[in-house]
């Protein structure tokens, strides 16, 4: 099963690539403006936000696209390879994330990855798209391979499924 999730996680991430949208490297200040290449990047920072979802309340992006936490990641630190950001890229920002509605800018902090790129974390938890959200508001990483779970404004990791 798992080795399906990752052949059809491949093209959607070619995709997003592509198209410049939720990739590793895609920019996002907040108002949507972006460059292709970057995971959340822009020269104005990142925002982390919440939104009401069918999970409940939630971190997003400034796009409103869903940020998820790996179970394996361990005091802010990613234990994410280089196959697992492929198919979860890392929300990164050039400049210390800003708190947008809901979010509490206590909990965004900072973890350095191999390479030198900035992941945003909040409370212990590195932030990550999945490749398999289309749209803003979708949560089709929720509850993957029972490792990755959308992010609730407390920092703790909503476990209901989507």
């Amino acid at each position: 099963m798992r080795a399906h999730k990752a052949l059809l996680a491949i093209p959607l991430a070619l995709a997003l690539a592509a198209c410049g949208g939720g990739g590793k490297g895609d920019a996002d200040d907040g108002a949507g403006a972006g460059k292709a290449g970057g995971g959340g990047r822009s020269a104005t920072g990142t925002t982390v936000s919440v939104a009401d979802s069918g999970l409940g309340d939630i971190l997003v992006d400034g796009k409103g696209r869903t940020l998820y936490a790996f179970t394996k990641d361990k005091d802010a630190a990613s234990n994410c390879d280089a196959e697992c950001i492929a198919v979860w890229p890392a929300l990164t920002s050039p400049s210390p994330a800003a708190a947008g509605r809901g979010a509490k800018a206590s909990l965004l902090r900072e973890a350095k990855r191999s390479g030198g790129a900035v992941h945003v974390t909040y409370g212990d938890w590195p932030l990550y798209y999945y490749v398999g959200d289309a749209a803003p508001g979708d949560v089709n990483g929720q509850g993957l391979d029972g490792e990755w779970f959308a992010v609730a404004a407390d920092g703790k990791l909503v476990r209901k499924s989507a």
